[in-house]
């Protein structure tokens, strides 16, 4: 068994700016609602091949997951699999996709297309551990991007950091 998810957001900024944000890792935690770290290895810029580092607040589990992008295509899609082995999961994978939206009142909105993918283990336990970590998952994605959505809009009003 493989667990699945698609989540969308539309957020009040274009396809660069968003993809920009979101793979700006000094910045990540002003925004991101998961993480209390995050960073490349080495400090290295995002691009096909670099890993990245991110490591869960403590309260929704404190798990660190090391991934590696297989794709980064700025301004519209990067994409991650997991390298590192967190416990509960055999294998990890997530994409997020930009497009572009035309603009709502003259301001410049964008969707936001977040897909993850994922086996848990160990086997005897995916059909009890995958329902939940899907549904963890989902709504932590769903909260996510409603808070980057609404970072975006502060820093498009001129009141949130980069």
């Amino acid at each position: 068994m493989t667990a699945h998810a698609t989540i969308t957001r539309v957020v009040p900024a274009t396809v660069e700016d968003t993809f920009d944000l979101v793979h700006d890792y000094p910045h990540r935690l002003a925004w991101d609602t998961l993480l209390r770290e995050a960073f490349t290895v080495d400090d290295r810029p995002p691009a096909k091949d670099v890993e990245a580092v991110c490591r869960a607040r403590w309260h929704l589990g404190g798990l660190s997951f090391r991934t590696r992008y297989v794709t980064f295509r700025r301004p519209d899609l990067a994409a991650v699999v997991l390298v590192s082995s967190p416990p509960f999961f055999a294998t990890w994978a997530a994409s997020i996709r930009h497009r572009p939206l035309e603009p709502l009142d003259g301001r410049p909105r964008s969707e936001v297309v977040y897909t993850l993918t994922f086996t848990a283990r160990p086997a005897a336990l995916r059909r009890v551990v995958e329902p939940v970590a899907l549904a963890a998952f989902r709504w932590e994605t769903r909260r996510r991007l409603r808070a980057l959505a609404e970072h975006l809009g502060r820093r498009d009003s001129g009141s949130a950091a980069p």
